[in-house]
């Protein structure tokens, strides 16, 4: 049986990305430095992999210059949080991006928000009560 274990992004600044991912209720899982590969490793995500849940992995690559182009396929990550107002009131709080407020999706009932990472990703915020 096959498990999702996670995503890959590469980010620019390492410790404000893992401090954004924080502010969103993750936790470091584990990180790995590759001296020889000038690069650094970073997952984050709510539990370990040990319980089946995906993981968002920050890659940093140590001698990159130019900034990372996002693309045009990539769409969102999602998470799912009890209260989806509060946590884009402590976004905006810790000057991050708020690119849509918490509110119902248009002709339905569900409560989502979006932001936005340092680099650029962007996050769905869905309110649990309501999916």
């Amino acid at each position: 049986m096959a498990t999702y274990l996670h995503t890959m992004i590469r980010v620019r600044d390492l410790d404000k990305s893992v401090g954004f991912y924080r502010m969103l209720g993750m936790r470091e899982i584990r990180r790995r430095e590759v001296p020889d590969g000038r690069y650094t490793l970073v997952y984050m995500g709510f539990n370990d992999n040990a319980h089946g849940e995906a993981e968002i992995e920050l890659t940093y690559n140590w001698d990159q210059e130019e900034p990372y182009t996002l693309g045009n396929g990539f769409g969102h990550f999602a998470i799912g949080v009890s209260d989806a107002a509060a946590l884009v009131e402590t976004v905006r709080g810790n000057g991050g991006k708020v690119t849509r407020e918490a509110g119902p999706v248009k002709f339905g009932t569900t409560v989502i928000a979006f932001v936005e990472d340092p680099d650029g990703y962007k996050i769905e915020i869905i309110q649990k009560d309501t999916f």
